[in-house]
């Protein structure tokens, strides 16, 4: 049985960075959950992993060594033409969010992933 976990997150503003990855992952805000230095999110279906957001007083210096990716494509074997009009939808989406696109990645074909940075300047894919 594997075991239930909880990404932790640094942040500057927990609640807005916890806003825009709501919106980003299709997560709510968690049920019962008030802090006001913290903030945390969940898959209202029970089935991703929760994502917590603490406040600290040092801003993000460096790459991340993990982030998130986001796959609005599915699984393969895909439509590429497809695959790239749900990648590009969700990166507008997310820029209307407070995202920043940083470069595309593709084949020199099609669409691989959209590397992005969130409101926070932490990088993410979208792909």
């Amino acid at each position: 049985m594997a075991t239930h976990w909880t990404l932790g997150c640094d942040a500057d503003d927990p609640q807005r960075i916890a806003a825009f990855w709501a919106r980003a992952l299709g997560y709510v805000a968690e049920p019962g959950y008030d802090h006001p230095d913290g903030a945390s999110i969940v898959d209202p279906q029970g089935v991703g992993p929760a994502i917590g957001f603490l406040r600290v007083p040092e801003g993000k210096i460096a790459k991340n060594r993990l982030h998130i990716d986001i796959r609005v494509a599915g699984e393969p074997p895909w439509n590429l033409a497809e695959r790239e009009r749900l990648i590009r939808t969700k990166v507008d989406d997310l820029v209307g969010s407070g995202a920043r696109v940083v470069r595309e990645e593709s084949d020199g074909r099609h669409l691989g992933h959209v590397v992005m940075l969130d409101p926070e300047g932490n990088e993410f894919c979208v792909a």
